[in-house]
């Protein structure tokens, strides 16, 4: 069976933990979508909010410490339950 996160595991292959990482997700701009990849992170205050210029997308960048590699990809594996999302 092939694993969607084996690229991510090896290009933090070298990373030390704990370390701080950047999420970035693009959705169309609909509030509850916008709550959904909110409440991702451990701080929703701490989500930044770009919008397209035509206001028809947003995207939500965070940053938080994680422990180890498996505690980013869980934040990846509950996102993909996030209708449109697109995760960078």
């Amino acid at each position: 069976m092939s694993d969607k996160y084996q690229g991510l595991r090896e290009k933090l292959s070298d990373t030390r933990f704990p370390t701080i990482y950047m999420y970035k997700f693009i959705i169309p701009n609909k509030l509850e979508l916008i709550a959904e990849v909110k409440a991702l992170a451990e701080n929703e205050n701490s989500v930044h909010l770009n919008y397209s210029k035509n206001g028809l997308y947003v995207s939500l960048t965070f940053k938080e410490t994680k422990q180890t590699l498996e505690d980013i990809i869980t934040v990846y594996k509950k996102a993909e339950f996030i209708d449109d999302l697109i995760a960078l």
